[in-house]
């Protein structure tokens, strides 16, 4: 039996849009430009990225945690590695 995701896929790619969009935090826009300029197409970026915000959304929405923006910030700057994943 397969576990739904907490947060739907679409909700945070909106929100990595609506980020990017206000330049808030301004690190998701250069995580983006980095990726790109490292041979990642805009679509696979965003996959990544969205890897980093998931965790975050999560947090607040099962365990009613702040979002921790400092971490958000250091999984963006991890990317493309995601040691945060553990399978």
């Amino acid at each position: 039996m397969s576990q739904e995701p907490l947060v739907d896929q679409e909700i945070i790619f909106e929100v990595l849009e609506n980020q990017l969009t206000d330049n808030d935090p301004k690190q998701v826009k250069e995580t983006l430009m980095r990726l790109c300029m490292t041979g990642h197409s805009r679509e696979d970026a965003l996959e990544l990225m969205a890897c980093a915000l998931a965790p975050e959304m999560e947090a607040v929405i099962e365990r009613n945690e702040t979002f921790n923006l400092q971490r958000y910030i250091e999984h963006l700057a991890l990317l493309p590695e995601m040691p945060w994943v553990t399978e």
